[in-house]
């Protein structure tokens, strides 16, 4: 028997193991669809995973105001991310691809430059595969048998990271479509399940581990909300953040500039100077 208690304290009982996804349909049809993922014991879990003792639960869907739900969002966009890119250019290699603060990104091993024409075509291969409703599936892997997948399909990036994992923590791999990543997870239950309020922002380049003496990687910047409004918000939150940058304003309005033989530092002209002393005196 299995006890399962819900936010408002009422005691569902089950004569075995079920998966949240069966909670969901049991407690009712709409929450079934409009679930993303389930909290136990305070920890979120994927739908899939099955609730095998008694737990305090609930259903988390995209309108809980949970910053978890954003980051969930985020996580899996940047699966669709790596999975929309190996698409495009298989020969790439995939590294990580946290969430982060207000979106997510992803590092590639790729021997030739993204374009802003690529960034374009993997956002629009990515609405493809959201499209797709491709469904989302945990593993529990053997630590020699994932290294030798990842290994096989030339994923050494990957290899590298599952080596240096600790014995007494499980392999998790996530799959979606024909893409398969190294993952603690949790996920959605399908990529339908992310929607279309996302963009991809920017590139950058990062170097492996963070290290200088490694290898230059490429991260694909993007951002992830729950709907069309809080994506458009935020867009104009960087707009109007870049229209008040002060690295572009002291160089339209001829007050300072920047130099690479002290990074950080203003060199000042003759307004911004003017201005400089103004305000220190005032």
């Amino acid at each position: 028997m299995v006890a399962l208690t819900l936010p408002d304290g009422q005691v569902r009982q089950y004569d075995a193991a079920l998966s949240g996804a069966e909670v969901a349909a049991d407690i009712g049809p709409g929450l079934a669809k409009a679930a993303l993922a389930i909290r136990v014991n305070g920890d979120l879990w994927d739908l899939s995973r099955d609730l095998a003792e008694d737990a305090d639960i609930a259903i988390v869907t995209v309108k809980d105001e949970d910053s978890l739900v954003l980051d969930l969002l985020r996580h899996d966009a940047a699966h669709v991310l790596a999975e929309a890119a190996k698409e495009l250019y298989p020969d790439i290699q995939v590294t990580i691809g946290p969430a982060i603060a207000d979106g997510f990104y992803y590092d590639f091993a790729r021997d030739e430059p993204f374009t802003p024409e690529d960034l374009e075509a993997i956002e629009a291969r990515m609405h493809e595969i959201i499209d797709r409703n491709e469904e989302v599936t945990r593993e529990v892997w053997d630590r020699d048998a994932a290294i030798e997948l990842f290994k096989s399909i030339g994923e050494h990036y990957k290899a590298e990271i599952i080596s240096e994992i600790p014995r007494y923590e499980p392999i998790t791999l996530y799959k979606q479509g024909k893409f398969i990543d190294l993952c603690r997870g949790p996920h959605l239950s399908s990529t339908g399940k992310l929607g279309h309020a996302f963009k991809l922002t920017k590139l950058a380049g990062a170097y492996w581990r963070g290290d200088a003496r490694n290898q230059m990687l490429q991260r694909v910047y993007g951002t992830v909300w729950r709907n069309e409004k809080e994506l458009k918000a935020y867009l104009h939150r960087l707009e109007e953040a870049e229209r008040r940058d002060h690295r572009r304003l002291g160089r339209e309005m001829d007050l300072f500039h920047f130099q690479e033989e002290a990074a950080g530092m203003p060199f000042w002209h003759a307004k911004g100077w003017t201005l400089y002393r103004t305000v220190q005196a005032y």
